[in-house]
């Protein structure tokens, strides 16, 4: 049995443009000349270049092709995850289980927990696929997954070890994204670690320096930035044509 942690760009999202193309195509093909035929040609242009984008990115995020940009990713997130013996993870918005998963098989003597929402937007991923994965993988008995919702973590102060999450907080509407980094770290032990890698732009966060300097000034014994879109997990150039620019990893000690 293979583990199938599916797609970041969800197939049926590149079947919906391409599909959305073809009949504007066909209703601009079908009208006479006119303004309706113009607009309806600009936006089978456009439809055409968004199907076009989600291809280049479900080729570029697949486990199976050539780049496997996800799996660059997971893989280079885990590295920054170190647990003691015996010691506990909380994985925030698992997904498919990647993540957790792979923080389980670098830490054997450890156990992982996954939580997320499993919403309509990635209805492929579920509790059962994160189960089927940790199985495949051989950690099931040492990853646990369920529902959960992180804007409040069912979880008590200082429950784990270390903290982690992977592209998920600038999903989640908010008008104060650090307030959500700020409940994840909140279930974190004293002495505990974090790596939490998202797109950390001024844009979705604010201002993440402030934030750095503000953990420092709750006690935190370590808190950086570490970019991962200048050719750490991705080119300066994939960034930019994939709208990850900005992407980094907060990274430190509790």
């Amino acid at each position: 049995m293979k583990p199938n942690y599916k797609n970041w760009m969800p197939k049926g999202m590149v079947g919906s443009f391409a599909a959305g193309t073809a009949v504007v195509l066909a209703l601009t093909l079908i009208i006479g000349v006119g303004w309706l035929k113009i607009i309806l040609l600009i936006l089978t242009l456009v439809l055409a270049g968004v199907t076009v984008w989600t291809v280049l990115m479900y080729r570029a995020f697949s486990y199976d092709g050539k780049r496997q940009m996800s799996r660059q990713i997971i893989d280079g997130v885990a590295e920054y995850v170190i647990l003691p013996e015996g010691g506990r993870c909380l994985d925030v918005g698992c997904g498919s289980g990647a993540l957790a998963i792979a923080v389980a098989k670098r830490n054997p003597k450890a156990t992982v927990t996954g939580i997320d929402r499993w919403g309509a937007e990635y209805a492929s991923f579920s509790k059962k696929l994160c189960e089927d994965n940790a199985f495949a993988e051989g950690v099931a008995e040492r990853t646990d997954f369920a529902q959960g919702n992180a804007l409040k973590l069912d979880f008590p102060d200082g429950t784990f070890d270390a903290v982690t999450s992977n592209y998920v907080y600038h999903n989640i509407p908010s008008r104060d994204r650090q307030v959500i980094l700020l409940e994840t770290l909140r279930v974190l032990k004293k002495g505990g670690t974090f790596a939490i890698h998202d797109i950390f732009s001024k844009g979705k966060y604010g201002d993440m320096q402030s934030f750095v300097k503000k953990l420092k000034e709750l006690g935190y014994e370590r808190a950086e930035l570490v970019p991962t879109d200048n050719g750490r997990f991705m080119s300066p150039w994939e960034a930019r044509w994939m709208g990850l620019s900005g992407s980094a990893l907060l990274v430190g000690k509790k």
